[in-house]
């Protein structure tokens, strides 16, 4: 990987990392149906009217929205509405790394190695950790709600490797685009039925008084920052690198998460989250980076036994 692409990497991490604390401030603001919907649907519209869509299957477009904005940022959000603090939820969504191995075991055949499984053991660890420290402070729940927040993401990781595989070459920034336009209707409907019909839509007309902008800048940064300039530097990436050479880079997410939330929010974490915290890095880790050794041909990569199976494709 060349500096230059290390340096969008960290930027990417930056920019994800900050997003936590935007989404923070947005649920402030927005019930969290209405919130995702609202999210996408900013991208939604010009997006339709102005990029072409990829020519990819849309049933695999279809599951990487659905995974990775419906059910994951559903999830999400109703976890931090539940009380699921800020840094800790950057930390736990990081467990879509290890899902989405055992995904593509299940449903890509992809063989998992030693060391994969013993990542994917050492994570699980974490997770229990951090899961037994929060019962012992409140509920438990916000933590198995951001758990099947990072299952949704994996699920969306899968889509997107379908929808690159056997396809033309797809520009990376379009596809992660269309997949914007997947969640906003979905996400307006649940809004609808769980939090009322009018609640979301009240809570946008308030936030163009003097005391609504914080919401606004959330969504705007959430929207645009973290998801159209962050999920397209990070696909482009995954689609000229190894998974092994990127993936890492994410781990560093809950790093900035946490130091964020802890000084913008004063959300000071327990010794035992930590602990937790690094165990799941850790765990992750090791299920990233332990692969079968590619090949390097002259113009692509090549992965023995599996070179229909593009590389782990991690967007956020």
């Amino acid at each position: 990987m060349t500096n230059r692409d290390r340096l969008l990497g960290l930027t990417v991490v930056l920019l994800w990392g900050l997003n936590f604390l935007s989404l923070h401030v947005g649920l402030e603001h927005f019930p969290p149906y209405f919130f995702a919907g609202l999210r996408f649907a900013v991208l939604a519209v010009p997006v339709v009217l102005l990029v072409p869509r990829p020519r990819v299957p849309l049933r695999w477009l279809l599951l990487y929205g659905t995974g990775f904005g419906v059910a994951q940022f559903g999830f999400l959000f109703t976890a931090m509405r539940a009380g699921m603090p800020t840094g800790l939820a950057s930390l736990v969504l990081q467990s879509s790394a290890p899902f989405t191995v055992v995904l593509g075991a299940l449903f890509l055949g992809e063989r998992l190695r030693g060391g994969q499984v013993l990542g994917l053991l050492v994570a699980v660890l974490g997770m229990v950790v951090i899961g037994w420290d929060r019962a012992q402070h409140t509920s438990v729940i916000p933590v198995l709600l951001t758990l099947a927040g990072g299952l949704g993401w994996a699920f969306g990781n899968i889509g997107s490797r379908l929808a690159v595989s056997g396809s033309e070459r797809v520009d990376p920034l379009h596809l992660t685009l269309w997949m914007s336009v997947v969640p906003p209707l979905p996400m307006f409907a649940l809004s609808m039925v769980a939090e009322g019909p009018a609640t979301g839509w009240h809570a946008l007309t308030g936030s163009f008084d003097a005391s609504g902008w914080p919401g606004l800048a959330a969504l705007g940064f959430t929207a645009v920052l973290a998801t159209a300039v962050g999920s397209g530097l990070w696909t482009d990436l995954m689609s000229r690198y190894p998974a092994a050479a990127v993936a890492p880079l994410s781990l560093l997410v809950p790093v900035v998460g946490i130091a964020a939330a802890w000084a913008a929010l004063g959300e000071r974490p327990t010794v035992l989250s930590l602990v937790g915290g690094v165990i799941v890095i850790g765990g992750a880790f090791t299920v990233t980076v332990a692969r079968r050794r590619p090949e390097i041909g002259r113009n692509r990569l090549v992965i023995p036994e599996a070179s229909d199976n593009p590389d782990l494709l991690i967007s956020k």
